[in-house]
């Protein structure tokens, strides 16, 4: 499979994330995600039971991890491992530009968006 991750975007106004498969393998599944301005609803923290690596392609984004004083701000070519059941949030997302992640699930992969 070949492309671009910064082809097809979605417009800056849309109200929710686009998710995407990349490819999708026995225990491995590679999603792009692009937010424009979303974030975790108060309250909310993911306790997804696989690994995850995530990069950000493009734009800017706080993430918080439940166990960490401070969110952390990621630029372009950030990336970090999640571990299954670390818990985390997406503080903030650029609303005035794309923000794309890529996304590496690792384990007893869910089907896309799960």
């Amino acid at each position: 499979m070949d492309g671009n991750l910064l082809d097809g975007l979605p417009p800056l106004a849309s109200d929710g994330e686009a998710l995407e498969d990349i490819l999708a393998l026995p225990g491995t599944r590679i999603e792009r995600i692009v937010s424009t301005g979303q974030s975790s609803p108060p309250g909310f923290w993911y306790d997804q039971p696989i690994a995850e690596w995530v990069l950000l392609v493009a734009g800017a984004a706080r993430l918080r991890f439940e166990d960490e004083h401070d969110a952390r701000t990621l630029k372009p070519g950030d990336h970090v491992f999640i571990a299954p059941h670390r818990r985390h949030r997406v503080e903030a997302t650029d609303p005035s530009m794309h923000t794309v992640w890529l996304v590496v699930w690792i384990g007893d992969v869910p089907s896309a968006s799960a």
